[in-house]
Formats: C-alpha cells, sequence, structure tokens
C-alpha cells in the first residue's frame, strides 16, 4: 500500500541537486507521486552524474551516487537562464503540488524560481526550500562542511586520532527528513485550507537539530563532548568492541543493569556484579578501560557466532562488525533494493528512502 499512495494524485517538480533535494523527490516518487526532475543543461546535469568510483565508466552519463536518490523520476535537462527554459519550468509547475529547491535565494530570483514568483503563479504551490545555513546566507557547502560547523566531525574519530567524516552524507540525509515532515504538514494545511505553504529548512538547523544527548552534554552539564571512536560518553560497556577467538570483533550495546547481569552470566563473570567500580552504569563509564580488559580476556576465548547467539538469547544488544556486501546478505536489506533500467541502458540500483509501513484501516 505505501508505495501506491499518492498514486495520480500528487505532482512534484524537483529543481534541487546532488543528495538532500532529490531524496525528498525519491521519497515522493516511492510513494508514488509523479515527480519530474529538472537539471540543469548548461553544466549536463545534475553535478554528481560525475561523482564516479575509478571503477566506472566515465563515458556514462550516470554514476552510482546520482542513482542513490534518483529513483523514478522523469527528467528534464533544461537551462532556466534561457527564456525557453523558464517557460517550460513554469508551464509544469501551474499544476504541480510540490516542488523541491536548493537554490540560493539570490539565484532563485534571477532564475524567475523564487517562492514570491512562483506563489503567484501556483496558490496551491507547496514550495520547500532546502538552505545550507539560513534563508539569507549565500555561503555554499557540502556535507562535510555541515559536519565540521555543527560539531560532527570534532568529537567524530579515535581518541588519539584526528577528527573523522562520518562515511555518508549524514547531515543531508537528515534535513531531507526535516524538509519531508514540513512537506507533509504543508500537504495537510491544504487539504484544510486549499492554501499553499513555505517549507523550509537548513542543512546547519538539520545538524544541530539531531545532536540530541551530545547537545544536551553540554547544555546541561558544560561538557564538550570528545572523539571515543564508537564508544558512548554516558554507558558502557556500549560501542565497545572485543575481538573474538576467530578474530571477528563484536561490538556491545549493554544500556540496562538487567543487560549488564545477563552479560556477566555468559562470560562467567558474577565477581562484577558484587565489584562496586562497574556494579552500576556509572561506575562502569568511570571505570572503562579496567572494565573493558577484564571483558576482552574473556570474549577472546569465544567463537563470534556463538557469542552473539548466546547474547540475543538473553536478550543483550550485540553485533558483528559487517562489510556492506555483508548487510546486503540479509533479506530484510536485500528487500529494500529498488532496481531500474537506466536510459543508458545502465542497471541502476538503490536501497530504498521509505522505511516504514503504511495500512489504512480495513486495508491491511
Amino acid at each position: 500500500m505505501t508505495e501506491q499512495f499518492f498514486k495520480n494524485q500528487l505532482k512534484v517538480v524537483e529543481l534541487a541537486s546532488v543528495l538532500a533535494g532529490p531524496a525528498v523527490g525519491m521519497f515522493f516518487a516511492e510513494l508514488g507521486a509523479e515527480v519530474i526532475k529538472i537539471e540543469n543543461k548548461k553544466t549536463g546535469g545534475d553535478m554528481t552524474r560525475t561523482w564516479k568510483l575509478p571503477s566506472e565508466d566515465p563515458a556514462s552519463p550516470y554514476s552510482a551516487y546520482y542513482a542513490s536518490v534518483n529513483w523514478n523520476k522523469k527528467t528534464y535537462l533544461l537551462d532556466l537562464e534561457e527564456a525557453g527554459g523558464r517557460e517550460q519550468v513554469c508551464e509544469l509547475l501551474r499544476d504541480a503540488d510540490i516542488v523541491i529547491t536548493n537554490y540560493r535565494t539570490k539565484v532563485a530570483q534571477k532564475l524567475g524560481v523564487d517562492y514570491e514568483t512562483l506563489s503567484k503563479l501556483n496558490s496551491r504551490l507547496i514550495f520547500a526550500q532546502l538552505n545550507a545555513f539560513d534563508e539569507h546566507s549565500e555561503r555554499p557547502a557540502f556535507d562535510v562542511v555541515l559536519q565540521a560547523e555543527a560539531g560532527f566531525l570534532y568529537m567524530n574519530g579515535e581518541a588519539d586520532g584526528p577528527p573523522v567524516k562520518m562515511p555518508v552524507a549524514l547531515i543531508d540525509v537528515l534535513a531531507a527528513h526535516q524538509l519531508k515532515e514540513g512537506i507533509l504538514l504543508a500537504l495537510l494545511h491544504r487539504m484544510q485550507t486549499g492554501e499553499g505553504s513555505y517549507v523550509s529548512t537548513s542543512l546547519f538547523e538539520s545538524a544541530v537539530a539531531s545532536l540530541v544527548n551530545q547537545a544536551t552534554n553540554w547544555l546541561m552539564e558544560g561538557y564538550i563532548p570528545q572523539r571515543m571512536g564508537t564508544k558512548h560518553p554516558n554507558i558502557a560497556p556500549y560501542g565497545d568492541m572485543y575481538q573474538c577467538h576467530n578474530g571477528k570483533a563484536v561490538l556491545l550495546a549493554v544500556g540496562t543493569e538487567k543487560q549488564f547481569k545477563h552479560l556477566c552470566e555468559i562470560l562467567d563473570l558474577p565477581g562484577l556484579l558484587k565489584d562496586e567500580s562497574f556494579n552500576t552504569n556509572v561506575a562502569r563509564v568511570k571505570n572503562r578501560e579496567a572494565l573493558n580488559k577484564v571483558l576482552a580476556e574473556k570474549i577472546v576465548h569465544f567463537e563470534a557466532v556463538s557469542l552473539l547467539e548466546k547474547l540475543e538469547k538473553k536478550g543483550v544488544p550485540a553485533a558483528s562488525i559487517r562489510t556492506m556486501q555483508e548487510v546486503f546478505d540479509l533479506p530484510t536489506a536485500q528487500a529494500m533494493v529498488l532496481e531500474e533500467r537506466l536510459s543508458d541502458g545502465t542497471a541502476g540500483k538503490r536501497v530504498k528512502t521509505v522505511a516504514f509501513n503504511f495500512h489504512p484501516k480495513n486495508k491491511q
């Protein structure tokens, strides 16, 4: 039901490029909306068409990166600096429901695709704007710039190493989610009033909104989060990794005292439950290094698969460290792959952006 929700009911025009905006467009495409992507003819289209791995065909008009957020869209290469290109876009927007854009304000005004102009063209239009920093800033940025500016880079990495970028453009993904939520609220408002809306978010605000406990550690306790690798500043053992007998690593995420008790039972470490250095989470966080030494000495005698099975049976959160191939060996991940034959014959594959199921009452 989810993939057909907006079938023949919603028309989306995407003026955005790179990742965040196109991810929003793909979200609606997955839900059955007609999504029309406008790319800059003068530059050969969305810049991510050229963001290729060394193994990709340099002559192909597509890249795997581009394919990741551009599934099932109708694409037009137009030059909005030409009258003909602007006219085509305006014609598409006359009966559109949503327009997604990441043009900077001055550029949008120059091209005639700013909110003031388009809202006069179509009063029911929902204008969804993505900014880098705020609505008044003309400062350009890519995801890694926001990872740095919003504090993610500083606190990510190993304690004795430099700041480390997250390997996914996560700030773009977070901003896409924020914009989707705003658009869905605007659709509800239009159902009630018949009016269009202006919806906007920025990469910076979306990033700051996602700092959650790391932000409150500073706001409430004056603690500046430090690089800890996979470890957690408030919980132990959480994010800590250990080598097993077969050389495989396992990661623990023990969040409750009950889970810690079960871990001790599995590892035959009953003494830890009585030791004041480890019998509460506060004590374990304080004495993490000593705790990890004790746990590592036990875990190294287990086979990874066997240990993970025991932990699962006892309800202790734990994981193996999977490669991308190992992730997509899992049936759940396989079911999230969308395929599409691109215009040059390339078999495009990407992951769904819709990761929820929706079943109206009496239609399950």
